[in-house]
């Protein structure tokens, strides 16, 4: 288990272990999750790094029509009313 100082104005040094493991570089932007009484910290990405995620993964594209079926299906699977 790492650990780091918290200063008086609430800043603490990354020990390099930790800027190692998530690839952390000055200027990188950090991001915090509150989960109960822990806190997840995870680098942050910017959304250019989404850019071809889903490539070859999806089929064709849908029409509206076909768009409105599939939420239709969904909806009463679901058992939820349809608008």
């Amino acid at each position: 288990m790492r650990e780091s100082v918290i200063t008086t104005k609430g800043q603490t040094t990354l020990p390099k272990e930790i800027r190692s493991a998530l690839d952390i570089k000055p200027g990188d932007r950090l991001r915090y999750v509150i989960q109960g009484d822990q806190v997840r910290l995870l680098k942050a990405r910017p959304t250019t790094d989404l850019v071809g995620l889903l490539k070859g993964k999806i089929g064709k594209p849908l029409s509206l029509e076909e768009m409105d079926e599939v939420i239709a299906e969904g909806s009463v699977a679901s058992g939820k009313p349809t608008a």
